[in-house]
């Protein structure tokens, strides 16, 4: 039994059933603003870090203790040929590291003349906050922090404190790591 339908209205034929089993195109969606920072832990709080501060991230790498300084100044390694100073970030606030050694983390500044490590209980990688989330401080912020911490994202599994890094090199006391 032969087709009496011409190669035209084949074609026609053919378009009008796949219209029909199409799928509508998905329903247009606001796309909100994100900033982006790295996640890390500290002393049991969540915080981020903006991206453009931070220029690498390491594993605690070896090295060399300094005498006479400050007891959260751990020392300095060589990083590919740089004196990278490191800084034990929860000394630096009067507590201690509280994750194991393995999943410590360093994140590397470079701003100026500036190149420090600061030690870190652990990573969380990129995070990627909708701005809409985003608020001033909390009140209820201890206060060894209060002066590093600018923002904070508000979400339903917790909040992420933005740490302000260039109050952190602009504090007097971490400008001053020496011995008293």
């Amino acid at each position: 039994m032969q087709s009496t339908l011409t190669p035209y209205l084949a074609l026609v034929d053919i378009a009008n059933r796949a219209k029909a089993q199409a799928q509508g195109l998905p329903a247009r969606q606001e796309i909100k603003p994100y900033w982006t920072g790295i996640g890390f832990s500290l002393l049991g709080h969540r915080f981020v870090a903006p991206m453009e501060d931070v220029v690498e991230l390491l594993e605690v790498p070896q090295y060399t203790f300094i005498p006479g300084v400050q007891p959260w100044v751990r020392g300095v390694a060589n990083v590919r040929g740089r004196l990278l100073p490191l800084f034990d970030m929860a000394a630096f606030f009067g507590g201690h590291l509280i994750s194991p050694r393995q999943r410590r983390r360093v994140l590397v500044l470079e701003h100026d003349k500036i190149y420090v490590g600061l030690i870190v209980d652990e990573l969380h990688g990129m995070q990627h906050l909708a701005l809409e989330y985003g608020q001033l401080p909390p009140a209820d912020l201890m206060e060894p922090f209060a002066p590093m911490v600018s923002g904070q994202f508000v979400l339903q599994q917790g909040r992420w404190l933005v740490f302000d890094l260039q109050a952190l090199i602009n504090d007097f006391q971490f400008a001053n790591a020496a011995a008293h």
